[in-house]
């Protein structure tokens, strides 16, 4: 059973930064690629970064690139989202999300395993 549990949402004023964790349990973490999408509320969710196995791969939506950077650690079983210079419309509920592909991908349903979710709000 894998298990992913992110933290590190919460209130940021716009220009702040924010650092998301994703905890997977298991012991494939390292062969797994991962990504984060992210849902603000009444839209569809929405791909934000996803990296390979290795973490040396990485891809970004146009929204959030050069501001945000993933990165996973598999000595931790651990990914990350660091997310510099927030603005409003990055506010939404972040996913991570767990593929047994290996690879980075952008598409949601590549992905097989997702955390239940943390609450990113940017505001003033």
């Amino acid at each position: 059973q894998v298990q992913l549990t992110e933290s590190g949402g919460g209130l940021a004023q716009p220009g702040d930064s924010l650092k998301l964790s994703c905890v997977v349990s298991g012991d494939n973490f390292s062969n797994f690629g991962m990504g984060w999408f992210r849902q603000a509320p009444g839209t569809e969710l929405e791909f934000v970064a996803a990296t390979d196995w290795s973490g040396s791969r990485t891809r970004y939506a146009d929204s959030v690139k050069g501001r945000f950077t993933i990165s996973k650690e598999n000595a931790k079983n651990t990914v990350y989202l660091e997310m510099n210079s927030l603005k409003p419309e990055d506010t939404a509920d972040y996913y991570c999300a767990a593929t047994v592909m290996g690879t980075a991908q952008v598409m949601n349903s590549m992905y097989q395993h997702w955390g239940q979710g943390t609450q990113v709000t940017v505001s003033s």
